[in-house]
């Protein structure tokens, strides 16, 4: 069997005229921007069958089928997917051309995919009809959101129960391909159950638009509060966006992406007519999402919640994004809003003007910072440079990096070439991500984690609150120099150590099985956090000799009692600490 290109997809389902195709077997009656007429599926009357073409989707709301004009030709001519897209291709005149043959059959995956498809369907099935599910319709009626707006959008419930593992049966699926899919969990006695559970779902889609997985919001008491499904053959939570199958035409079309961060929140936007949203899968945006940003659109606007959480996931994802060489703004919503409530309040006229105000990252940065007061003092100063060095780096774009090191210099109150300097010390406009190495992989695969100060902060944190909050109000996470620990602390912080890699999840477990022990918190509190302006302090000292060649005497004669005062201050602090000869490599030590 020859495959066809994913590109080549996609140029076909986008040059298609998903109205005119479907109008040549039903009669279509325009009905605001979308067309209405009888299913021609289940033989209705009535006009419930709805071709939607700035979505590229048909609908039915009795018998609820749905697609895109592959699956309209699957479903009402008999073709498997290849023949469909072929066909569509012939009547568009597009030439399809041919990989050789994978392994001289079909694709393996197949399987998989038939099953989550089958899956979707019955969990669609259980929101609008089961008894049990009364509870997800007055969930959804809570977020003011109707069954019949939600249904094509293919939003399922999980019963509690394994009536899945039955019903799946009687359609012929085997409870190994349901396990591989990720639709079933193997529990310590062996035996199989339900992954999802007494869970809202939001089926997840692939570029072609197959759902590929699911979402799952916990009604009721449970944790976690969202459940994805694990990575498997063909889904991985890393490499997808939510929505952006249907996003990505209308973010070919206005050039941007408004990227925000939970599913009622792209829901929101899209029943709002505002579609080129998209969010991530229930973490940090990763570099693979990112440039799935960059395929469609070349400017991003990131539309989160605007509390520490939210500002500090902004921030995260804004770097990735500059990486990839993407315009990035920062659009910040009313105190105790989320896009979901504003929408809902305000209307997309309300949104479209907070998008209006909408201001770089950089610049955001800066505004957040010059609010809480870092430009008033030189150690202020030195923490604003902290914070803003990371985006500087990020900055693929080397027109964007050059005004970024202008902009913080302007801000900072410092001279262009010295935080020229500073940034280049990291391989500025590289664009490269924090801790990547540029040096041939250690063969220790595992090196022990370092005893420091970041360390005794992060044992802090994970003992909860006070320490928690204790210790994000005096440290900022772009401070721990240890790239585990600096991803434990956010994650901690931000409660989504679920989000963490393999490489940090060990560090955040070694954490939680040393624990305090018989330790004094309040006295390792002191001694951290003093290490920590330690090292402020020290970077200060590093700046201020980084200036002293390039100015003059007089200056020169303020800058060496600067120097003074700072490094008095340095001993003042701790006074161990051992400024010229500091072991780079162990944080703190």
């Amino acid at each position: 069997m020859s495959l066809i290109p994913d590109d080549v997809i996609e140029q076909v389902r986008e040059a298609a005229d998903i109205v005119g195709i479907i109008g040549e077997h039903v009669e279509l009656k325009r009905t605001g921007s979308d067309f209405r007429a009888p299913c021609p599926f289940h033989g209705g009357t009535h006009r419930n069958f709805a071709v939607i073409p700035r979505k590229g989707m048909y609908y039915c709301f009795v018998c609820h089928a749905g697609g895109d004009v592959f699956t309209f030709f699957m479903k009402k001519l008999g073709m498997d997917y290849p023949a469909a897209v072929r066909e569509v291709a012939r009547r568009v005149g597009i030439t399809i051309p041919e990989r050789g043959p994978t392994g001289g059959g079909p694709d393996p995956r197949e399987p998989l995919y038939s099953a989550v498809a089958t899956a979707a369907d019955w969990f669609a099935r259980q929101l609008r009809e089961s008894p049990e599910a009364q509870l997800a319709r007055d969930y959804l009626t809570t977020r003011r959101l109707d069954l019949e707006t939600v249904q094509p959008l293919g939003l399922g419930y999980a019963p509690k129960s394994k009536a899945l593992l039955d019903a799946m049966k009687g359609l012929g699926v085997r409870d190994e391909v349901l396990l591989e899919a990720g639709l079933l969990a193997k529990r310590e006695d062996g035996t199989l159950a339900p992954r999802f559970r007494g869970r809202l779902l939001f089926p997840i889609h692939d570029l072609r638009g197959r759902v590929v997985g699911f979402g799952g919001r916990i009604l009721g008491e449970g944790e976690p509060k969202y459940l994805n499904s694990p990575d498997t053959p063909i889904f991985h939570k890393g490499k997808l966006l939510y929505n952006l199958h249907v996003a990505k035409h209308a973010m070919r079309k206005a050039e941007r992406a408004i990227l925000v961060e939970g599913y009622f929140d792209v829901l929101r936007l899209s029943l709002a007519g505002i579609e080129e949203v998209v969010a991530p899968l229930g973490t940090g945006l990763t570099p693979e999402q990112a440039q799935l940003v960059k395929r469609h659109a070349p400017h991003v606007l990131l539309l989160y919640d605007s509390d520490e959480p939210g500002l500090r996931a902004t921030f995260r994802a804004g770097d990735e994004l500059l990486r990839e060489g993407l315009r990035v703004s920062v659009a910040t919503l009313p105190a105790g809003e989320d896009p979901d409530t504003l929408v809902q309040k305000k209307g997309a006229a309300g949104l479209e003007e907070i998008l209006k105000d909408a201001v770089d990252v950089l610049e955001r940065k800066i505004q957040i910072l010059d609010r809480k007061g870092f430009f008033g003092t030189l150690p202020g100063r030195r923490r604003a440079l902290d914070r803003l060095l990371p985006t500087i780096r990020a900055a693929k774009d080397p027109i964007t990096r050059e005004l970024y090191i202008s902009r913080a210099a302007e801000a900072a109150g410092v001279r262009k070439d010295v935080l020229e300097r500073e940034a280049g010390m990291r391989d500025a406009g590289s664009g490269m991500r924090p801790g990547t190495p540029t040096h041939p992989a250690s063969p220790i695969s595992h090196p022990a984690l370092p005893a420091s100060a970041e360390k005794a902060l992060l044992l802090l944190m994970l003992e909860g609150e006070p320490w928690l909050s204790r210790v994000t109000e005096a440290v900022d996470p772009e401070e721990l120099e240890f790239p585990p620990y600096r991803a434990v602390f956010e994650s901690v912080a931000d409660d989504a150590v679920l989000a963490l890699d393999d490489t940090s999840a060990r560090a955040y477990e070694q954490l939680k099985a040393e624990g305090l022990g018989a330790r004094d918190p309040n006295e390792m509190y002191e001694l951290a956090v003093n290490w920590m302006e330690a090292r402020r302090l020290e970077r200060q000292l590093e700046q201020l000799d980084d200036q002293l060649p390039f100015e003059s005497p007089e200056r020169q004669a303020s800058l060496i009692a600067e120097k003074r005062r700072v490094f008095d201050e340095l001993r003042k602090r701790y006074p161990r600490y051992k400024i010229a000869k500091r072991r780079r490599g162990a944080p703190g030590t």
